[in-house]
This record gives C-alpha cells, sequence and structure tokens, in this order.
C-alpha cells in the first residue's frame, strides 16, 4: 500500500514526518522545517506524542497499544485536515492584492489553539459554509476528547470562547457559529478508562 500523502502541494507522508520528528534528521529536513504544511503536522503529531504520553501514565495497558479507536480517529482526520484545501481570501491595503490564507492553515490554528486548553484534545475539525467568498457566512464544528476532573459545559464554552477571539484575530472569515462535540470522554477512576459517549 502506497504510503498517504498529507497534500497534493507538499507529497510527504505522515510517516516520513512521524520519522523526523522522532529521529530528527532526513534528506529531506531544509523543506519540512521550511513548509508551513509539514509543520502543522509535526506541531499535531508533537501534541499526540505528549497526549499517548499523558494517557500511558494513567493506564500502560489500555494506553500503550496505541490501537485506541479514538486515537486512530485522530489520525484519520490529521491525514485530512493538514491538506491546503480551500483558498480564503484576505482583504490587501492595495486593490492589486491577491492574499489568502489556506483552509488547512485555519483548521491547523484551531487545533494549535484548542490543544493549549487543559482539559481537551481537538479531534476532527470542519469549516462549512463558502470560504471562498469574502463575508460569507461559515460555522465551525469540532469534535473534542474531554478529560475526567474538568466540567464538559464549562470546558465547552471556554474552548468556543477561545477559538471565536482566535479566528477574530487571525483570519477575516465571518463565523456565526462555533459548535462543540465532546466525541470522547477519558475518566480515571480506579485506573484510567475510555467511554465513548458519542459518535
Amino acid at each position: 500500500m502506497t504510503p498517504e500523502t498529507i497534500g497534493a502541494d507538499c507529497g510527504r507522508t505522515l510517516e516520513e514526518l512521524s520519522d523526523y520528528l522522532h529521529t530528527g534528521s532526513s534528506p529531506d529536513a531544509e523543506h519540512l522545517r521550511n513548509c508551513p504544511q509539514c509543520q502543522a503536522v509535526l506541531a499535531a503529531l508533537r501534541r499526540l506524542d505528549d497526549l499517548t504520553a499523558e494517557l500511558i501514565a494513567l493506564d500502560i495497558r489500555q494506553a500503550g497499544s496505541g490501537d485506541e479507536p479514538w486515537l486512530q480517529n485522530i489520525l484519520d482526520h490529521l491525514r485530512l485536515e493538514t491538506r491546503a484545501g480551500r483558498a480564503i481570501p484576505l482583504a490587501g491595503a492595495h486593490p492589486d492584492d491577491d492574499l489568502s490564507e489556506t483552509e488547512g492553515a485555519v483548521i491547523a490554528l484551531i487545533r494549535t489553539v484548542g490543544d493549549t486548553l487543559p482539559g481537551a484534545t481537538i479531534g476532527k475539525c470542519r469549516l462549512h459554509g463558502d470560504l471562498t467568498t469574502a463575508g460569507a457566512p461559515v460555522t465551525v464544528h469540532v469534535n473534542v476528547t474531554a478529560f475526567w476532573g474538568h466540567p464538559v459545559p464549562a470546558l465547552a464554552n471556554t474552548l468556543r470562547s477561545t477559538l471565536s477571539g482566535a479566528l477574530a484575530l487571525h483570519t477575516e472569515l465571518n463565523i456565526t457559529a462555533v459548535d462543540i462535540t465532546v466525541t470522547d470522554l477519558v475518566e480515571d477512576a480506579d485506573g484510567a478508562t475510555r467511554e465513548r459517549i458519542r459518535k
């Protein structure tokens, strides 16, 4: 089977990036250091490594195998989300300016900001709406894994507020809603258990 690339514009695979992350060397190291797509994937893989380490500390037997369904879900969505996607127009200072940012860059922002919030890690991220038309309404859908000890309603509200602020600061999207769905709950009760509470 041919390894799946992270996007047509780049052509690097998750396996290549994972090897680079864990060994620090690659024949393609200069590209990996300077490619925004590769850097977004590397940041997500670092967070995934940190998350896996936390879960191993909670329960080596369950988390150490690396084949948890929710973990595979994150990897599957990561392959999709690191593609460049649609071009989102940006206003320029000059009429001849042709500026844009990619859908993949915005999703990477959502994932990075969301993963800094204690008690949660980001799963699937999707932007719904006409991204190619300036000012068109856009809805953000984010799936989240929540951790024991963090009340879910408060966590969702904080995440929604944090993401809304980051998107307003770093993009020109007309965000009309940020929908949060808690898809997994990791609970520490006499050893970590993982309960799928919503697909």
